[in-house]
């Protein structure tokens, strides 16, 4: 008996049947028979289907391998694709290494420049070379500017410029405004920050500010070496404020740019700390407005002493030596460099001098500063021998005294000139030497200019007056006098004293003398 057994493998694309055979078909050979020559031959069709569905079995399972295989070469394949892209991306720097990298440069860097002197503390966070030769080159381009190691140590930070980006282009336009390149050196120990400034946005701008205030072309390079920390100014800011605040009080704003030129530290002052305390100061020592607007015109560094470390000392000295808190005014007024000096110890060398030659007391010392404050300041040559010219000339120490608290200025004048005008008193004129004593302002007025035409008008109408009654005047009130039938007793002997209302006076181009008298040929010493 035959039993045929169907298979079903549950795959989509054939159904496999198997026909197993029983046992009892395979047997041992026996004479056939015609019906078992027919089994036989029937069976034979069926191993023969049997063995070419085993083997269309066998070809699908290779070629199923097959694809399996080719699958997984294309899996692996791509795999190692993703594998060697991935290992070429990562064997590139990482962020770490590469950080690691500046840091070690940066390491480099600074014992570059410790190894020359330079600490470089405080250039962490700044961007640097990044190898020590090119920081060699910075180095060496500030010196050869002749910046030093201590200069570069006061600013490190200068070494974050470029030399090609920063250096260069700046130094390039200062020469070109007319910066002189021996003042290179000067200029960048107080103003190293400039080597950071664009040309464009930062420094054109400024230069061209200064133009606007009336500062000539010429005069900029002028401004710039006397303060080159000008150009880090903001344009809206101090600079215009402390420039309107002078015109404010009485600056002539024609006078802004001659002022500027000469001190031009102003365009750096506040208006609320330094210069408005310092004005107003001086109007409560009895100083108009107006006369401060005129004393700032010609002196405009009187706004750079300090005034509480200096000014109000300053004056305090004045009182404690005998100066009259009523004539702190006039006296400041006349010699306005007395507030920026160191001035007590002046005071005290000038008047145990000045005891010790003339017999001159502390009261009377007081009278001598009132009326002529540069005494402070002149030195002792001079003043030796004026006292030994009035000596010789006959009068005596008590008198040279007198002289010298009446006017002060007599220490001072040309003594050549004087000698001409004695002489012109002695031998012309026919004067006692009292009359000297009681006017040694005799000796302030030009002798070609009033003294002979005075006294020849005098003489030839045969009046006797007084020195001071002949000289202290103006020529139109001269002229008047001489109209006069007597000589009034109110106009005789009148002092000399410094007049506020003539500083106020608009400031003309060819000032006078600080010693300013009527006189237009004596000079001072």
């Amino acid at each position: 008996m035959k039993i045929a057994t169907c298979i079903g493998i549950t795959k989509p694309s054939f159904l496999l049947v198997n026909y197993e055979l029983s046992t009892l078909t395979i047997c041992k050979p026996q004479i056939a028979s015609a019906s078992t020559r027919w089994i036989s031959s029937n069976c034979r069709e069926r191993l023969e289907l049997l063995r070419k569905l085993q083997c269309s079995v066998s070809v699908r399972s290779f070629a199923s391998t097959s694809v399996d295989s080719s699958l997984s070469k294309s899996d692996a394949i791509h795999s190692g694709r993703k594998q060697r892209k991935s290992s070429s991306l990562y064997s590139q720097p990482s962020l770490l290494d590469m950080k690691n990298e500046r840091i070690q440069n940066r390491a480099r860097v600074y014992e570059f420049l410790r190894g020359i002197g330079i600490c470089p503390d405080e250039l962490d966070g700044l961007e640097l070379p990044v190898t020590a030769e090119v920081m060699r080159e910075r180095v060496d381009f500030l010196q050869k500017l002749g910046l030093t190691i201590e200069d570069i140590n006061n600013y490190p930070l200068v070494l974050g410029c470029s030399v090609k980006k920063n250096m260069i282009p700046v130094l390039d336009y200062l020469g070109k405004l007319g910066v002189r390149k021996s003042t290179f050196t000067e200029f960048l120990r107080r103003y190293p920050q400039v080597l950071h400034a664009s040309v464009v946005v930062d420094l054109a701008p400024v230069v061209t500010y200064l133009q606007g205030m009336d500062i000539k072309p010429n005069d900029i390079p002028l401004v710039l070496e006397k303060y080159p920390e000008v150009l880090g100014f903001k344009l809206e800011g101090t600079m215009s404020t402390s420039v309107a605040y002078l015109v404010g009080i009485g600056v002539a704003r024609r006078e802004i740019g001659g002022v500027l030129t000469r001190y031009p530290e102003i365009l750096g002052m506040r208006v609320g700390r330094i210069i408005k305390p310092f004005v107003e100061y001086l109007e409560c020592l009895g100083i108009p407005r107006l006369a401060v607007a005129r004393l700032i015109e010609k002196r405009p560094h009187i706004l750079g002493f300090g005034l509480e470390k200096r000014v109000k000392p300053n004056v305090e000295s004045l009182i404690e030596y005998e100066v009259r808190e009523t004539s702190l005014a006039s006296v400041i007024a006349q010699y306005p460099e007395m507030l920026g000096i160191d001035l007590s110890p002046k005071l005290i060398s000038q008047r145990t001098f000045l005891n010790s030659l003339i017999d001159l007391g502390p009261a009377d010392f007081g009278r001598v500063v009132e009326k002529m404050p540069q005494i402070i300041s002149l030195s002792s040559t001079p003043i030796v021998k004026h006292v030994e010219f009035f000596k010789e000339c006959g009068f005596s120490l008590e008198q040279v005294k007198k002289m010298v608290v009446g006017c002060p200025q007599i220490l001072a004048l040309n003594i050549d000139i004087m000698k001409l005008s004695f002489n012109y008193f002695e031998s012309k004129m026919g004067r006692v030497l009292d009359d000297l004593v009681a006017f040694p302002a005799f000796f302030t007025y030009g002798l070609e200019s009033t003294i002979k035409p005075r006294h020849k008008v005098v003489a030839k109408r045969g009046l006797k007056c007084s020195l001071a009654w002949l000289l202290n005047c103006s020529d139109e009130k001269f002229e008047e006098k001489m109209s006069y039938d007597t000589i009034g007793l109110e106009e005789m002997d009148m002092e000399s004293s410094f007049d506020m209302n003539t500083l106020m006076q608009p400031r003309s181009d060819d000032s006078a003398s600080d010693f300013d008298e009527d006189s237009g040929d004596d000079e001072y010493v």
